[in-house]
Formats: C-alpha cells, structure tokens, sequence
C-alpha cells in the first residue's frame, strides 16, 4: 500500500482501503461520480464492485437523471441476455451498421470500444448482482434495418420490471415517472407495443388482459411495480447499494479542482451541510447530462430550437459541462439533440409521439399544408428533417399532425385511449383543434385550405395503393412496428371520417447530444486532443459516440452503461498500472 490508498491482492481484484482525508480536504474517495443516471450508477458500481471507495452525489432531490423519465432502452449489442436467447451478435455486423449510420463523425476507436465493450458491461452488470436482469424487447427494429449490419428484429432490451419495495429507505427518492399508469399497472416496450393495437389483434387483447391480471396481483401483494426507466435505475441502485456505493442527494457539483500539472484531483460539492471539497485518488466521472433546459447554452447552440421543448430531466442545465470547459475541455455536436417530436400540453407539460406517427389515417403537414417528410420514420431523422426544412424556408415549426376520427377510433394516441375524446383543456390552449370538414380545420389552423386538400388526396391515394411514392411510409421494418398489421401496409390508411383532428406538434428532445471530448477511454479531452488527467465523461455530458444519428432504441442508456463502465475500470486500472511501474 502506498499514499494513494490502495493494494493489489495477488488475487488480481484491486481491493482499496478507507482512509482519512487528506489534509485540505473534507472528503477522501478513490472514485467520485457525479450524476446518477444509467452512466452514473454504472460507473459508480463498476468502481464500488472492484473494492473502490466510491461516492455518487446528485444535484436533484432524487436519483435517477433522465434515464428514470425514460422507456429504459438499452442499446448494447452482443450483450448476454440477446446471447441466451440465440440473437448473439457478430462485432463486424454491428461495425458495419454503426459505419453505416454513424459515418465517420465520430473517432474510429471510440466506436470500437463501444463494440468490445458493449457486452462485456452487460455482463460485469448481470455479474455484479442478482437484481440485474434484462430482456429482450421483442421485434423492436433497430432505426436502420435496411442499412448493412441492422436488424430488422432489433437489439434492444430492458431491464425486468422491479418491485421497489426492495429498496427500502431508498424507495422515496428514486425519480418518479410522468407517465406512471393508474391502479399499479405496469407496461414494458413489448406491452406498450402490443397495447397499442388494442382494437385490432389479439395481442393486443392479450396485452390488456395482461395488465388487469398484474393490477390484481399487485392489490393482492402489496407491489410497487415499476418498468423501463425506474426499473433499471431502480436495480442499479439497489446494486450500488449492496457494493457499498455511497450516494449524495441535493449535492450539486461547484467546480473541478486541479493540481498545477493539470490533473483532475477531486471536486468542490454544494452539500446541504455546505460546500465540501472531495478528493478523488483515481479519478472524477461526469455524468450530469446534458444542457436539456440551460436558456444560454440552448440559444447559443440549437436555434432554431431554442425554446425549452426538452423531456430531460429538470436539473439538467450544462454543469458538467461547463465544468469540463472550464478545466480546458473541448466538445462537439453542441448543435444536436436526441430530438423528439412532442405535442405541449397544459401546465407546461409535453408528450413526446413515438409511436403515434405509424398511426394509419394520419399524417403531418407544414404551415404550407405540405408534407415534408415519412412521418414513420425514426423520431430523431424526423426531425433533423423538420428543423432542416424550416431553416431553408421557414414554416416547419410547429407542424400539424393530421388525424380522422376512425384512426381517433382506433388508435391510442399520447396517452388517450382509443375512442376516448380528447381533453377539452387540449383544445383550450390550441393542441388540438376538431372540425366536421378539411375546409373548416384549414380556417380554423390557418392552413391553406385548397393546398391540404390536395395534400390530403395525394396522401388517400397512396393509402388506397398501399404504396407511399413520396416519402416511402411503410416500407422499413422500423416504420411498420409500430404500424398496424391488419392493414396491407401497417402504416397508410385513408382519412375519409369526421370529424378530422390537427394537433400542434413541435421539434421537442430527449436530451442533448453535444457535450465534453472523449478518447476510448472516456477520458476528457482538451481542444488540442490531449488528455485531461483525472477526468472522464459518460452519457449526454459526453459528445455522443452516435454522431448524428440513433441506431436503436436505448442507444442514449447503452452508451452510457458502457462508457460509464469503461471509465471505471481505466480509472482503477490507472492507478495500478501506475503504481506498478
């Protein structure tokens, strides 16, 4: 052992030592993690498992970040769990597909380490506890199938549905979800799927026969059941715990500290005790998330999108990566987001539509009436295209989605049931406006009323071939999954049946996707390309390994997993490998 804290069992598993602090500082860590999303507790984890003392503190009141609010996706190819079920991954196919999709935007090697390291995070995860456990997420088609290496089957999987009465004192301050179902329901990607064909097949019968059957057992025994976002945060936290992980609430991070060589030794945190300095032996890890609601950094870096239509969490204004920039850090693709089309709802609140724009008998036009794009199509590539359309000419931004009362009928959409009216507070702040006749919706939205009559007969024309000439609707794998398949092509339909609906849609995000430089390692880059020692980036505080594009569905939590990971183990491994010599 030496002045660092730590010995090297001949075992080969790093064991580290509690200490005192070391004199100037109030805290003394091997491992300080900051922020507590998918990125944060993997990182936290993988340090705490390997005998690290490690502490995770959080700017909010609760843990979770951005990854709680979400579906819970997870995009790692090759992982365990697609292996045990026959769905093992070449690494060159899926090389390929993210050649395809990515391009060369980002650094050859750091899309090598997500390759190699996608599924071996995914098993330190299943190996690190017993509460990690994950399935596949039945046909949900990667975002390119047609492109080489994708799979029109998918990649995707999320964690199994998570009782957080195991939590125990912890229960109370994982984030809770917007979306939470009444009665203790509980729905995974497959069901939402299946749910939203309700009306039409019989999986979608099963589904809500499903759901009555676990609101019953839930009454029964008590659960508190919980999917996606919360169940993986929930799992790694209780993971976290068990490793002997430490976690600080309402603790956001002040500043970097650096030594005068420039290494990253620790970080200033605003506790509710006051501001501690914390030392950090092996290495600082950011994962704060993007710069989601920052007015400054958003008008600066995403006109024309500037406006706060983000579904990030709350807290997520730019702190790690201002402090990164602050330290000398460079970033990239500060102009991106993992954009979202969403509609605004009252009390400032917004639903994002992923799978309402498959919805036969729909379709979105411009301020001019015009359609401008396969409205199927992934939700960022939709609205890449949106913002591209309205920065050439204007008038893309809101756009209007456009729906018939048998798809009304039909259809879930945003949350409303099929048949359900929509809410008379929709229609009282301009989302959603009805009327008996195109002529009538077009005066009522300002939409030229002879161009969408047009746009809407080219559209039925389509729908009546089953063949989309224009934006090719329906043809990918992607855009029929959320389709409905009684139909000949699962995503066209005529709209014929009033009344007919126009709902405000604006070019919402999940989050940012520009932030600090990252090596392979994710260590934290400078502008000149040189490494920041001490200091590593995962998630949305890190520019996306994805470039411009979205591959899958959780191809924003896989990275962060695997990079978070990553982090971990070349802090610790640092250290030895230093002291070694």
């Amino acid at each position: 052992m030496d002045g660092t804290g730590w010995v090297r069992p001949s075992r080969g598993r790093h064991k580290f030592l509690a200490m005192d602090a070391t004199p100037g500082w109030d805290r003394s860590v091997d491992v300080l993690v900051v922020g507590s999303g998918a990125g944060g507790l993997t990182a936290a984890l993988a340090a705490a498992a390997a005998g690290a003392e490690t502490l995770l503190v959080e700017k909010a009141s609760h843990y979770g970040g951005t990854t709680a609010l979400s579906g819970g996706g997870i995009w790692a190819p090759g992982n365990p769990t697609l292996a045990r079920i026959g769905r093992a991954d070449d690494p060159a196919s899926v090389r390929a597909y993210l050649d395809a999709v990515v391009g060369d935007r980002v650094p050859a090697a750091r899309l090598d380490a997500f390759v190699h390291g996608a599924p071996r995070a995914l098993e330190f995860l299943e190996g690190a506890s017993e509460h990690l456990r994950f399935f596949w997420c039945r046909g949900y088609s990667d975002y390119h199938p047609e492109r080489p290496g994708g799979r029109p089957d998918g990649r995707s999987i999320e964690a199994l549905p998570f009782d957080t009465r195991l939590l125990g004192a912890d229960e109370a301050a994982l984030a809770p979800s917007p979306l939470k179902p009444p009665f203790g329901l509980y729905i995974t990607a497959t069901d939402f799927h299946d749910l939203n064909q309700v009306t039409r097949t019989w999986l979608g019968k099963q589904a809500l026969l499903r759901g009555a059957g676990r609101v019953l057992a839930n009454a029964l025994r008590h659960r508190h059941m919980v999917t996606g976002g919360q169940a993986l945060v929930g799992r790694l936290r209780l993971a976290l715990r068990d490793a002997g992980g430490e976690v600080w609430l309402h603790s956001p991070l002040r500043e970097l500290v650096t030594n005068g060589e420039g290494r990253v030794t620790g970080a200033v945190v605003a506790t509710p005790a006051g501001h501690r300095r914390v030392e950090a032996r092996n290495g600082v890890v950011l994962a704060t998330g993007g710069f989601d609601h920052d007015p400054e950094l958003r008008a600066k870096h995403l006109a024309p999108v500037s406006e706060d239509w983000s579904m990030g969490a709350t807290t997520n204004r730019g702190d790690g990566i201002r402090a990164g920039t602050d330290a000398g850090a460079g970033v990239d693709l500060m102009d991106d987001a993992w954009w979202m089309p969403v509609i605004p709802l009252p009390k400032g609140r917004l639903f994002c539509l992923v799978s309402e724009r498959a919805t036969p008998g729909s379709l979105i036009v411009n301020q001019s009436g015009v359609r401008f794009a396969n409205e199927s199509a992934p939700y960022v590539t939709f609205v890449h295209e949106q913002i591209r359309r309205h920065n050439d000419g204007g008038g893309h931004i809101p756009a209007w989605f456009l729906m018939d009362h048998r798809a009304r009928r039909r259809y879930t959409f945003a949350g409303i049931f099929p048949g359900q009216p929509f809410p008379k507070s929709w229609q009282a702040i301009g989302t959603v406006v009805e009327a008996s006749s195109w002529e009538q919706l077009a005066a009522k939205t300002g939409l030229p009323a002879d161009t969408l009559a047009e746009t809407v007969e080219r559209f039925n024309q389509a729908a009546r071939a089953g063949v989309d000439a224009d934006f090719a609707r329906g043809r990918s794998a992607y855009d029929r999954y959320y389709g409905d398949p009684t139909l000949p092509n699962p995503c066209l339909n005529e709209l014929v049946k009033p009344p007919f609906y126009a709902i405000k849609l604006l070019p919402g995000d999940l989050g940012t996707k520009g932030g600090l430089t990252t090596d392979e390692h994710a260590r934290v880059l400078r502008e000149d390309g040189t490494v920041i020692p001490g200091l590593y980036a995962t998630g949305n505080t890190s520019a996306s390994v994805m470039g411009n594009d979205y591959p899958g569905a959780g191809a924003t939590i896989g990275p962060a997993i695997v990079f978070g990971w990553i982090a971990a183990r070349h802090a610790l491994d640092r250290a030895v490998t230093s002291a070694d010599a």
